[in-house]
């Protein structure tokens, strides 16, 4: 792992693999760059691989009030060109992290090849968005502490717990995380709007769903899919951290929609 200043953040991040296409993994919301632990091994040797800790989030730097998803689609920008990424890229992200990898997509189309996204979060429904606006000040006077639980029986339900110790790993670094990152993170998600984003995107797009995912569920993702010109929907045996869950199938995805 390696850390670098772009100029407007410092950024924790890992550059591995070989290829021509550049793969961008943006890890979810209390999430980091290890998320995708189980996946990268599967595809570097096809493709060149970034991963990195968004703002706020891993060992990336830290943030003070609000965060913006201009401010994310830029941070993944800045870190490309910083570590000389010149060719063709595709972004893959889960939830909040594939929100970017849609957002990338939209606003720097000469720069992106395709895109991913597994369980996007690219807005909130008006009618839960107050409830999410206190589950983030939960989180600043409680810790992730007081949230995790619940957030795990809705993405990690306990048909996908079979490997104990990936869950129990998975549940510990969530609880690492910084609280007011977490927070200020939710509290974007909470007030995004990418209707336009989405209606700007003339890559192609594929859109995973998990069958166990309770936060982002099937319909929703393939409701949202029609936002998009050019986006194919597939549906997993999976939950909404799904680069965890079920990394291969993932991976056998992933590999089928760059190379087609």
């Amino acid at each position: 792992m390696a850390w670098i200043d772009t100029g407007t953040i410092s950024l924790r991040y890992e550059d591995v693999g070989e290829g021509a296409v550049t793969l961008l993994l943006i890890h979810e919301m209390g999430g980091t760059l290890e998320s995708w632990d189980y996946l990268v091994p599967l595809l570097r040797s096809s493709y060149r691989i970034v991963r990195y800790d968004c703002r706020g989030a891993g060992l990336s730097e830290k943030v003070r009030g609000d965060i913006t998803m201009a401010e994310l689609g830029a941070d993944a920008m800045g870190l490309l060109d910083a570590i000389g990424v010149e060719g063709p890229v595709v972004p893959a992200g889960v939830a909040v992290g594939g929100a970017i990898a849609l957002y990338l997509a939209s606003r720097y189309p000469q720069r992106i090849r395709k895109a991913v996204a597994m369980s996007p979060a690219t807005g909130i429904p008006a009618e839960r968005r107050q409830a999410v606006m206190n589950r983030a000040d939960l989180l600043l006077r409680e810790g992730v502490r007081a949230i995790i639980d619940d957030g795990l029986a809705r993405g990690y339900p306990p048909p996908l717990r079979t490997d104990a110790q990936r869950f129990a790993r998975t549940r510990a670094q969530r609880i690492a995380s910084d609280p007011v990152g977490f927070a200020a993170t939710m509290r974007m998600l909470a007030t995004l709007d990418m209707e336009e984003d989405l209606a700007r995107i003339a890559c192609p797009v594929l859109f995973l769903a998990g069958t166990h995912d309770g936060d982002r569920p099937p319909a929703g993702v393939v409701a949202l899919s029609a936002r998009i010109r050019d986006v194919s929907v597939k549906e997993l045996p999976s939950g909404h951290y799904m680069a965890i869950q079920t990394p291969e199938l993932v991976a056998a995805e992933i590999r089928a929609f760059i190379d087609h």
